[in-house]
């Protein structure tokens, strides 16, 4: 009798916290008892605080544009716990994905988490379908992943930034060292350029493993040429030649340069990275979607390096006169300095909460912009729990982070900071007043709302 995914994947979700998990020595155990699936296809490991799902998405794009069978494997998933595994852009079936998982299961000796299962369930798939590539995301820092078993052909750190400081370290060295933890001895690694505590810890572990560390800059080879808002693309030049790149952010020409230099290496043709570059899609990274007359954009953005990166890139935007924000965080992150960030570059927010119990209250984001001793509405009662609408009394506040946003526009509704214990009701009400909302804070809650909007066919969101 089949397990329906959504109720195995609830149970999967409980398999977290202590007494859970076995560590990189047990795992490497349990995939021994499972015939080492791991071993049987090259790998392009990817770790780093931000842009790995970029840089993973447009490698696996590359390596199936130059005719490889390519396995790909991220983290968190935005829609369906599927999305985390896929062959040539195929997710794993939801059948395959509850056998392999109970294949897992049942070769355990002692309680895995939920991070083991799904990655030991990705290795045996991958193994099944015969990929020659496998394209692998960490879930978290490097160095005691459950990724970290492979062997890899390639490794690559996208960047080092304070995130998960609880768990990889409070200063950019320690990050630096828990992320440097993939690097294997005479195994190729490419890195942009990194602030100076990084660098010098990722070079030293590097010379350590005797890794050939490259470290790659933009304008090699790429230059940004220009934005194409209208087709959500960059143009990139490289020499005489301009190439699409079919993902807009700040920080995507460097990807591409990092990807760029790493399929280089594995002999993968210009041919085969142009055509990849010009077709990759990856959502909610400054995704623009219409719908109607409305324009969202889905952006994942969960820390505050990737807050201002996200700030300075939509700045440039042709949208941002007149925009609102919809918004809400992980209690666990530094959601304080996201939103003072954000707030600034937008004339009203609207604030939410992710479907996760690590969510902040948009009470808690609210008291970052007001005060926690200054919580009082012009109406009376401090904000509600209660979705706002129009049945109930309007709790409006303006704040000081908003009034330069809020000057230039001419909606009546600028300057509004609202509180919605339904995302959806919050990107509802967003986009009754705004043409462009958009909706970031962290990857749980645009998923969400991306697949609310009937943009993905396969969700867990229900």
């Amino acid at each position: 009798m089949s397990v329906p995914l959504g109720s195995f994947f609830q149970q999967l979700q409980q398999r977290t916290g202590p007494g859970f998990g076995v560590g990189l020595e047990e795992f490497a155990r349990l995939l021994k008892r499972l015939g080492n699936p791991q071993n049987q296809y090259c790998v392009i490991h990817v770790a780093g605080t931000n842009g790995k799902g970029s840089v993973c998405h447009l490698c696996a794009e590359v390596l199936q544009a130059a005719g490889w069978r390519t396995g790909l494997f991220i983290s968190p998933h935005l829609f369906s716990v599927q999305e985390r595994i896929s062959v040539d852009g195929q997710l794993i079936s939801r059948s395959s994905f509850v056998r392999l998982c109970q294949k897992v299961l049942a070769e355990q000796k002692k309680p895995l988490n939920f991070f083991e299962i799904i990655t030991a369930a990705a290795f045996l798939y991958f193994a099944e379908q015969k990929v020659q590539y496998v394209v692998l995301e960490t879930g978290l820092g490097g160095r005691k992943d459950p990724t970290n078993v492979c062997r890899p052909a390639v490794c690559i750190i996208t960047s080092i930034g304070l995130d998960h400081c609880a768990l990889l370290g409070s200063t950019l060295k320690q990050i630096a060292y828990e992320k440097a933890g993939i690097i294997k001895a005479g195994v190729p690694v490419f890195c942009p350029p990194l602030a100076a505590p990084a660098w010098a810890e990722i070079r030293r572990c590097a010379s350590a493993a005797q890794a050939p560390l490259q470290q790659v800059k933009t304008g090699q080879p790429f230059l940004l040429q220009k934005i194409d808002w209208a087709r959500g693309r960059l143009i990139l030049r490289k020499g005489k030649t301009l190439w699409p790149l079919h993902i807009l952010g700040e920080k995507q020409t460097q990807n591409a340069c990092l990807v760029y230099q790493a399929c280089r290496f594995l002999g993968v043709g210009e041919k085969a990275l142009k055509k990849a570059f010009a077709r990759v899609g990856v959502p909610c990274r400054f995704e623009v979607v219409q719908i109607g007359k409305k324009r969202i954009i889905f952006d994942g953005a969960h820390n505050p390096q990737a807050a201002e990166t996200f700030a300075r890139f939509f700045k440039r935007s042709p949208w941002v006169e007149n925009a609102a924000l919809v918004c809400g965080f992980m209690k666990d992150k530094d959601y304080p300095q996201m939103i003072k960030k954000l707030a600034p570059h937008f004339a009203a927010l609207y604030l939410t909460r992710p479907r996760a119990e690590r969510a902040a209250a948009p009470q808690q984001i609210e008291a970052v912009l007001f005060g926690a001793g200054r919580r009082k509405n012009p109406r009376g009662g401090g904000l509600k729990q209660a979705d706002l609408t129009a049945a109930n009394s309007a709790q409006r506040k303006k704040s000081f982070l908003l009034a330069a946003a809020s000057a230039k526009s001419k909606n009546p509704a600028a300057g509004e900071v609202l509180c919605f214990a339904s995302a959806v009701r919050a990107l509802a009400a967003a986009c009754a007043a705004y043409d462009t909302v958009a909706v970031t804070g962290s990857f749980y809650l645009a998923g969400y709302l991306r697949a609310r909007k009937g943009l993905t066919e396969n969700s867990d969101c229900d």
